[in-house]
């Protein structure tokens, strides 16, 4: 049984010149009737260029963006009919990890604030214990407990990438959406992060949706690859099908154009 099923998602932006404008709004299908199952414990690595409507689809999935039609379920729960307490509940199984480590951590609240603040919203612990718990999760991604005292300011953009990694373990999920995490990151900073991830799957059973645009990175790290195109999924597959016997033209550009770095084995 599928973890996360996706069944015909589509998000339509209108674009227009303005509410007083008398030109017509032109559409935009960021996600064009996408359907996909992720199953427990895999990563399903979404690949494509930019503008490809990844992102977007990481979102709808989470909820972090309404869509237009279609149907989410998760863990074979309704995830776009839930309010209130259902959406909660939901909330703590499924986190995101963001793109920008510089962007996505309040740069006002020291790291234990911001690792605690999802278990000070949806969990009974008090405030000794979610220090605790702040305290393992940094231990979990490779930082010391020292840095609970710190502001983001104070640390690198790989290490900020980790405090965002905890912040998302926080609640125990069982899924993650990994939106272009090593994107904003050096090579060898990024490898580390992706073997991080990869190491906290194995350790707490973690579900990926791993978003890239880079095929290297989800070839090294992904159970099977889904390439997207233009709001659409052009094809999916096992890794080594699609990296060896890609099928859509696209897929093969994208091959082509993104050489293996070998840096991921040795991180």
């Amino acid at each position: 049984m599928a973890l996360v099923e996706v069944s015909n998602l589509t998000k339509i932006f209108h674009l227009g010149e303005g509410f007083l404008s008398s030109r017509p709004t032109r559409e935009l299908r960021a996600v064009d009737d996408v359907s996909l199952d992720i199953e427990p414990g895999e990563t399903l690595g979404l690949v494509g260029e930019s503008g490809s409507g990844k992102s977007t689809l990481g979102r709808l999935i989470l909820r972090l963006i309404e869509p237009t039609s279609g149907s989410v379920r998760f863990n074979r729960r309704d995830v776009l009919p839930a309010s209130g307490a259902d959406l909660r509940r939901l909330r703590r199984d499924m986190q995101i990890v963001f793109q920008d480590p510089f962007g996505s951590l309040n740069p006002r609240m020291r790291v234990d604030e911001i690792i605690t603040e999802p278990l000070a919203i949806h969990d009974s612990l008090n405030s000794r214990n979610r220090r605790t718990r702040a305290a393992e999760l940094l231990r979990a991604v490779g930082l010391d407990e020292s840095a609970l005292a710190r502001y983001p300011h104070e640390f690198s953009g790989g290490q900020r990438q980790r405090i965002g990694i905890a912040r998302a373990l926080a609640l125990k999920p069982k899924f993650i959406v990994a939106d272009e995490p090593v994107s904003a990151l050096d090579v060898s900073v990024g490898a580390q992060i992706v073997n991080l991830l990869r190491d906290l799957q194995r350790e707490f059973g973690l579900t990926y949706l791993f978003i890239s645009h880079s095929m290297p990175v989800v070839r090294y790290l992904a159970t099977r690859i889904a390439v997207m195109y233009r709001g659409k999924i052009l094809e999916i597959g096992p890794t080594d099908d699609i990296t060896t016997n890609p099928q859509h033209p696209y897929t093969r550009s994208l091959l082509e154009a993104t050489p293996e770095i070998a840096v991921f084995d040795s991180a």
